[in-house]
């Protein structure tokens, strides 16, 4: 089953509410956000964001600018559903992060939980690769990973766990550590998940 077609059916097969990462509040990705001092004009991409709650705080906080891209069109589809009218003021994108070309450059870069799941050594380059010319001179990235505590596999896949130095390193041509921070995630079935946030800036 090719990466698609395995997140279609994890969406077709489960609730939004019954996916391990599920969070009806991101409260770290808004902390990062606020901690950065992200501008309400700023343009915003959710990577990875299929059916998360993200972008309906950012509308709630006043962004404007706001894209998200996932794999899945049942995951965003699910997003619209919810958000009802206020999906308008979302673009969102099909696509494949590590094949993404985009039309515009963001201010801001926030994946939550994409890079884990990319356990090849091009695909990870290929990440940041795309997240180098996707993101502005000057321009944030906020990434939340497995930390090396975290799960082996997660929705029937391995995964790949960083600490604050792996992570840092993968980043480090295309981006400068700002900040990062272990924190737990619970799962709605209350099992703790170790994650790993780091903030950088794209300095060039």
């Amino acid at each position: 089953m090719d990466p698609k077609e395995h997140w279609q059916h994890i969406y077709q097969t489960n609730q939004s509410e019954e996916v391990s990462w599920y969070q009806a509040r991101p409260a770290i990705s808004l902390q990062f956000l606020e901690e950065l001092q992200i501008s309400k004009e700023a343009s915003i991409i959710d990577i990875g964001g299929g059916d998360s709650t993200f972008a309906d705080h950012l509308l709630e906080k006043g962004y404007k600018d706001i894209t998200v891209l996932d794999i899945s069109p049942l995951a965003l589809d699910k997003a619209k559903q919810r958000l009802g009218e206020k999906a308008g003021m979302i673009k969102w994108i099909t696509g494949d992060i590590t094949r993404f070309n985009g039309d515009r450059k963001y201010d801001l870069w926030h994946d939550r939980a994409v890079l884990h799941f990319l356990t090849k050594e091009k695909e990870v380059e290929d990440y940041f690769r795309v997240a180098s010319n996707t993101v502005k001179k000057e321009g944030k990235i906020i990434l939340g990973s497995f930390s090396i505590n975290g799960p082996e596999k997660c929705s029937g896949l391995p995964v790949q766990r960083y600490s604050q130095e792996s992570l840092t390193a993968q980043a480090r041509k295309f981006f400068q550590k700002i900040k990062c921070i272990n924190t737990e995630h619970f799962t709605p079935g209350n099992i703790i998940q170790q994650f790993i946030f780091c903030s950088f800036l794209k300095a060039n």
